[in-house]
């Protein structure tokens, strides 16, 4: 390889060739920064090849499906996280000035949000039509990282991490319930104890999810074991093994609909729903543009729309929105 000058790199180093690079030492995986960046793995790889052979050393090594950055590598990244941080200030400098005509809005939310945030954007862009809009749906695991990388405007999460480097503050009411087949043995009774479900199966999220995290505390608070059938990735996929007789499960009442009730139900069982709720939160000290700050008020106002109909009589009284 041959080494080029400062000047050189310059010139020849594209502001997307950084974007595609960052993402691949962020995330230490091709195949990853690909689907982030919506872009084909062979792509991502010439694009990361031809930065190597610009500045004349090796960027990534790679053993086996495992990626790590070199010497070279480590500086590359945190050049471009400095230069595409600062592009990424400079933007909202210039979005503030032309106010809510132009701009961006780039928002990350836990998988549960997404029965609702779709709603509340596309509502947002008939008042905004000028607003480009972001919207990365994605498991707590990812939120976290992201919102370590200060990749998003905000971001929507069901139990903030205890950090000194991020600033949560209360946004909906998300509350929890048990959600059983319709011809369930406890369909219709009232006031179940959780012991009596001690003895049945249910579907969880991965580990580290929110709605896991919430019923494993419920569920060793009453000094009762949880007894997991298997994990599934997805809500909709959950409530179809919930259908199949695979288990019960916990979730969200957001994620439920009136079609979903033709074949499951929500048991009244005591302890439940769980009182859970959404936190918007980011990087502690972060200027928030104005389109983002107009969206979170806009939540704000829209929020007691987005609570759900009471799914049976009775699982839920008022949920209050928090500001």
């Amino acid at each position: 390889m041959i080494e080029a000058t400062p000047r050189q790199l310059a010139r020849r180093i594209s502001l997307r060739q950084l974007q595609i690079f960052e993402a691949v030492a962020r995330l230490l995986s091709y195949t990853r920064a690909a689907q982030e960046l919506f872009l084909s793995q062979p792509t991502v790889s010439m694009q990361v090849k031809k930065l190597e052979s610009d500045i004349g050393l090796a960027l990534t090594e790679q053993i086996g499906k495992k990626v790590s950055l070199t010497e070279a590598g480590h500086a590359l990244y945190q050049a471009a996280r400095d230069i595409l941080g600062t592009l990424g200030r400079l933007e909202m400098q210039i979005d503030n000035q032309k106010g809510l005509r132009t701009g961006q809005l780039r928002i990350a939310v836990v998988t549960t949000a997404n029965y609702f945030m779709p709603r509340l954007l596309g509502k947002f862009r008939q008042a905004y039509p000028g607003i480009k809009l972001s919207l990365e749906v994605t498991n707590r695991e990812h939120i976290l990282e992201r919102m370590a990388n200060n990749l998003d405007d905000f971001y929507l999460i069901g139990k903030p991490p205890e950090s000194s480097e991020l600033e949560f503050q209360p946004y909906l009411a998300n509350p929890m319930v048990v959600v059983a087949p319709a011809d369930h043995k406890f369909a219709n009774k009232k006031a179940v104890p959780l012991s009596d479900i001690a003895d049945e199966y249910f579907i969880m999220r991965e580990k580290g999810s929110g709605t896991r995290i919430a019923v494993e505390q419920k569920f060793a608070d009453a000094g009762i074991d949880l007894k997991v059938a298997m994990e599934l990735g997805s809500n909709e996929s959950i409530k179809q093994g919930i259908t199949g007789g695979l288990g019960l499960a916990v979730l969200s009442l957001h994620t439920l609909t009136s079609g979903d009730m033709n074949e499951l139900t929500v048991l009244n069982v005591q302890g439940f729903p769980i009182s859970w709720q959404w936190f918007i939160g980011h990087p502690r000290g972060k200027r928030l543009s104005i389109v983002a700050r107009t969206f979170i008020d806009y939540m704000y106002e829209e929020g007691s729309s987005l609570l759900p109909e009471n799914v049976i009589e009775g699982t839920i009284d008022t949920l209050p929105i928090e500001k």
